[in-house]
């Protein structure tokens, strides 16, 4: 392999690595603004809910409160958890999308390093190369298997996660 091919290699590797540390952060501040967004809202609403209790004559209009703010908290709680489920599950597909992406290219790559390495030995063997190529192939073939099933997991998942969060009530003032 030649210094130029593995400066090539190393500056691939190096792009898809940043590229992933940018998915990551980009993902982290969507979460991060999420949670943010939802203590925000809890918060306001225990204060106003606070007031009305305040303002309330009789326990059963105490706990009649107490009773609507706990749904409605567990109901901005599941949403939220849906939201970051989905968050998490784009950037499972995107990361798969760029390993896919990287592997295949960094086989190639690495493919064409062996066969210019492999011919240039003396005596090369023609099979050596056409073995690394199915093995090569292979992995990539199941990878790609893998990724297609866990992809379809994933999405499975999520689409029971929808199924099994209520719908969201209209708020009434």
């Amino acid at each position: 392999m030649k210094n130029e091919q593995l400066s090539e290699l190393h500056r691939k590797n190096l792009e898809a690595a940043m590229r992933l540390a940018q998915l990551s952060i980009e993902n982290s501040q969507k979460i991060m603004a999420l949670q943010s967004e939802l203590a925000r809202e809890l918060f306001q609403e225990s204060v106003a809910n606070a007031k009305a209790q305040t303002g309330a004559q009789d326990p059963q209009e105490i706990m009649g409160l107490r009773t609507k703010y706990a749904q409605e908290t567990a109901q901005k709680m599941m949403e939220s958890a849906q939201k970051i489920a989905e968050i998490g599950n784009e950037a499972r597909v995107e990361f798969s999308r760029l390993l896919t992406e990287q592997l295949a290219s960094g086989s190639h790559d690495l493919m064409d390093s062996f066969q210019t390495f492999f011919k240039a030995l003396p005596g090369q063997n023609p099979n050596v190369i056409e073995a690394m190529q199915q093995a090569m192939a292979r992995a990539n073939s199941a990878f790609e298997q893998i990724s297609q099933v866990s992809s379809t997991a994933f999405g499975n998942m999520n689409e029971l996660a929808k199924k099994s969060t209520p719908a969201p009530k209209a708020k009434s003032k």
